[in-house]
């Protein structure tokens, strides 16, 4: 019986009785419900304690069990130790693990307009991609997306710009993309496959064998860091910039719906917050150790970092807008979540133009 039934009827001191019980059965109850405790998993699509990424997921998952004073403790499995990378998404969604961490444009097999959420090729800076997320309307459409299968998404770091990726073979012209095999992911992937390439969809763990192998041609993996832990200036010499395909690349946390809505609110509270701090977090160490890689890799490795030529990246940007135009003619939420996308991207680029770009000229005097 509900306590509004019990109430109706009773005079002013049985009331006050009955509403002094309720409250002290309330307290009761949310200091048992304090008490409870919860062990989640979480898979990822990156090699197991990998930097950067493996690392961040793990310090996601120790962030959480310490806020959360031991109440919800997450074991967290890499690439392979419980799911292939690219099952991840199916195991949140069926309830196989309790989180994961990826990004989102692996599942756009599923999801057509996923890889907004991750990059776009010319799209948004990692800068510009939380503003949209958190201000602009971006992580509403996120979570709209993954709703019908009972995934909550959410920033879970951001690799920065990346690098336009390890080159077995100079790239003079659009020419000698023709044929290039090459792992890219995404649109960028979508693209290249229209400059003639044939894109290739492998994981981290799977590159370095590939590549040395001859089995691609060339890869992009993240930057610096990540690139030089993998090994990869090891099978190629040219490493290319800018990273055109992957401008601000988000790295995301996945949440199983159910799992979640089975905690209390203050636990939903510190995963969502933590999640929101590991997207920070990991942007600003691959910052500081990209910079630091990057001089290594060229001056004791003796890596030939070159410049994409003007032709090449204006050609690419002209087919990314072909690959979006397509996708946008194909589904209502690809062309909704473009639209949304887009438009941040217009009103932000006028004031990078006035603050950001203005500035680093500036300092470069």
């Amino acid at each position: 019986m509900q306590r509004r039934q019990v109430i109706k009827g009773l005079g002013l001191g049985a009331v006050a009785a009955v509403a002094g019980a309720c409250a002290k059965e309330d307290k009761t109850a949310a200091k048992a419900e304090n008490k409870q405790t919860f062990e989640w998993r979480m898979a990822t699509t990156w090699p197991p304690n990998f930097p950067g990424l493996g690392t961040g997921a793990s310090e996601l998952a120790s962030m959480i069990e310490g806020c959360s004073g031991g109440r919800l403790k997450i074991k967290v499995y890499g690439a392979n130790e419980l799911v292939p990378a690219f099952e991840v998404f199916d195991a949140v969604s069926s309830g196989t693990v309790e989180m994961g961490h990826g990004a989102a444009y692996y599942w756009k097999g599923k999801i057509p307009c996923a890889s907004f959420f991750a990059a776009v090729p010319f799209g948004l800076t990692a800068m510009e991609m939380n503003g949209w997320f958190y201000y602009g309307g971006g992580l509403d459409l996120w979570k709209e997306a993954y709703a019908p299968f009972g995934v909550i998404p959410m920033p879970g770091g951001n690799s920065g710009t990346q690098m336009g990726g390890w080159f077995r073979k100079e790239i003079n012209s659009l020419d000698d993309l023709k044929g290039l095999k090459m792992r890219i992911p995404g649109i960028g992937g979508e693209v290249l496959q229209r400059a003639g390439g044939t894109p290739v969809t492998l994981p981290g763990g799977e590159i370095f064998t590939a590549l040395e192998t001859g089995a691609i041609d060339a890869t992009e993996w993240l930057g610096p860091y990540n690139d030089m832990a993998f090994g990869l200036y090891k099978a190629a010499k040219y490493y290319y910039y800018p990273g055109w395909h992957e401008p601000g690349t988000v790295l995301e946390a996945m949440i199983n719906q159910k799992a979640f809505d089975a905690l209390p609110a203050d636990l939903q509270q510190i995963v969502l917050t933590c999640c929101h701090s590991i997207n920070e977090q990991m942007y600003a160490e691959f910052m500081a150790r990209n910079n630091e890689a990057l001089q290594t890799l060229v001056n004791e490795h003796g890596v030939i970092l070159k410049q994409f030529p003007d032709a090449v990246l204006k050609k690419l940007r002209d087919l990314s807008a072909e690959v979006i135009a397509d996708g946008v003619a194909k589904d209502p939420l690809y062309a909704r979540v473009y639209e949304s996308y887009s438009a941040f991207q217009k009103r932000s680029a006028a004031y990078l133009k006035v603050s950001e770009f203005s500035y680093l000229q500036a300092r470069d005097l």
